[in-house]
């Protein structure tokens, strides 16, 4: 038997909107973000707290989550998604040429981003066998991001989309600050299970 598991791959970005009150946590408007090319956290944690008794460290209270950040990277991202989870005003009707109209989103002082969750799935392989594990980052917020373009050169190079966004714990009376479920058989399972989490329905909620 396999003494752990490796990761293999990521996947299935989810994004909703977090709202709490009275401990109770809720996520609305749930949505794929994008397709998803790689994940990465990083963990703020305070400093331990060590006691010593007979010249030596003898207890120690370890250091607690604080904060953090995680890293989304995705091929880009629809309007829908990006006027999530940066908090964009409704689109206007911009008029041109004769009778020509096309929808703009404003990026000024009215976008504010919203409070989110965040889920994904990290597959695993052990001993041969693959799973996948969903995950949920349960509050956080979404940095304003910029793009990044290149013309094409001989051969096309696969221009990507980096997010980024400030984790926190939640507003439950446990504060959690990440879920990760048992490891499913199928990528389809585990983002049903993403789906059931963010009550999203269908295509989105």
């Amino acid at each position: 038997m396999a003494a752990g598991k490796v990761i293999t791959g990521f996947s299935k970005p989810y994004v909703a909107v977090y709202s709490a009150s009275g401990g109770t946590v809720t996520y609305s408007k749930g949505m794929e973000l994008a397709r998803g090319v790689g994940v990465s956290t990083d963990y703020e944690v305070g400093d331990s707290n060590p006691f010593y008794a007979n010249n030596v460290e003898a207890e120690n209270v370890p250091g607690v989550f604080t904060g953090g950040t995680a890293t989304l990277t995705v091929d880009g991202l629809f309007a829908e998604a990006e006027e999530l989870i940066f908090g964009l005003p409704e689109p206007e009707s911009f008029e041109y040429g004769a009778d020509k109209t096309v929808q703009v989103r404003n990026y000024g002082e009215a976008a504010v981003p919203p409070y989110v969750g965040i889920g994904f799935i990290i597959r695993y392989m052990s001993g041969g066998v693959t799973t996948y594990a969903p995950y949920v980052l349960t509050k956080s917020r979404f940095q304003m991001s910029g793009n990044e373009a290149n013309t094409q050169e001989e051969s096309i190079e696969w221009q990507t989309r980096e997010l980024t966004a400030d984790l926190m714990r939640d507003d439950t009376p446990q504060k959690n600050f990440q879920k990760i479920f048992d490891d499913q058989e199928t990528e389809t399972e585990a983002e049903e299970i993403l789906k059931a989490f963010f009550k999203i329905t269908g295509g989105g909620a």
